[in-house]
């Protein structure tokens, strides 16, 4: 497999990745596999969950992403008493006409900046439902198309629960990615208080970072990751471990076929990130815990063990023949 011929020309794509790594470097210090996450996520053309502890960057990362891009950015803050026209837009009356004009809310935009989506209530969060998986809002009988790209990327905080919701499996369904961001380590943050230091305020980091993508050019990347090659063991491959998910004791629930998709989309941007036009199953590995550990319930017997989904996840991709 290794040998394989390349048939594409990768060549754009690995210069505008390393120039979008380069931008965000510019601030953000390690975090290498959640920047390589979230790079794949927009070349797949997929909305990613980003979780972690207050304090670790990720409304900060997500920003410096939308940065890198010549797009439209929004960021919406989600509240227990946030309703979905705040979301998606409401009808207004104008006076002199008698008529109604809809005027779009803060998810008409590019890249969409959720920030703790876990604390909006149930009916904001089914607002999200059709927008998300496709790119349209319907009001008062009428459709409005979303202008591509759109992406969204929500934050939220596992730990604290007082005022949160948990977020529909439905919901989570649809996005691509579950990253996880640990905490730095101590080389790490060293750098990051070095570069506090040297920069005044937070206005010096964003404007450290320039666009370096525009529309035009993302469409053009990922077309060319459409056309990434995949053999047919592969497609087995990922429908084994997705299949594996619903008959393991340790689930209570597991992924649906859009996790295939998504296993197979996210490997395919990961290949050209890799510099190459083809998947390995170490692609699809590499991918099984972002892409499932959201997907998944694990029974309450296992979470009364200590158990994780990514522990599970690890186990059953361990136990399914590699194809080579």
């Amino acid at each position: 497999m290794e040998n394989f011929e390349t048939r594409l020309d990768l060549a754009s794509l690995t210069t505008a990745v390393d120039a979008i790594r380069a931008e965000v470097g510019k601030v953000i210090v390690g975090q290498h596999q959640t920047v390589d996450l979230l790079l794949t996520a927009l070349l797949a053309d997929g909305h990613v969950l980003i979780e972690g502890v207050p304090g670790v960057a990720k409304t900060l990362t997500a920003k410096l992403l939308a940065k890198t891009m010549s797009v439209g950015f929004s960021r919406i803050q989600f509240t227990p008493d946030l309703m979905p026209s705040d979301v998606l837009g409401n009808s207004v009356f104008m006076p002199k006409t008698g008529d109604f004009l809809f005027r779009k809310g803060p998810i008409f935009s590019n890249l969409v900046l959720i920030d703790e989506i876990n604390r909006a209530p149930a009916k904001t969060q089914a607002a999200l439902f059709e927008v998300m998986e496709e790119r349209q809002v319907t009001n008062d009988g009428t459709t409005y198309l979303l202008d591509e790209p759109f992406m969204v990327l929500a934050t939220q905080n596992p730990i604290e629960q007082e005022g949160t919701y948990r977020l529909p499996e439905a919901q989570l369904d649809r996005f691509l990615f579950k990253i996880v961001v640990g905490y730095p380590i101590a080389n790490e943050e060293v750098d990051i208080l070095r570069g506090h230091h040297q920069r005044r305020n937070l206005t010096d980091a964003l404007d450290a970072v320039n666009a370096v993508l525009t529309a035009e050019q993302l469409t053009i990347l990922r077309g060319q990751v459409h056309q990434v090659h995949v053999e047919d063991k592969l497609f087995d491959y990922i429908a084994h471990i997705v299949q594996a998910t619903r008959v393991n004791k340790s689930l209570y629930l597991g992924a649906s076929p859009r996790a295939s998709v998504a296993l197979l989309n996210s490997a395919k941007a990961l290949a050209t990130l890799r510099s190459r036009d083809f998947i390995t199953p170490e692609d699809v590995q590499e991918l099984a815990a972002p892409v499932l550990r959201h997907r998944v319930l694990l029974t309450p017997e296992r979470e009364m063990e200590g158990g994780t989904a990514d522990e599970v996840v690890a186990q059953l991709v361990q136990k399914i023949e590699v194809p080579r």
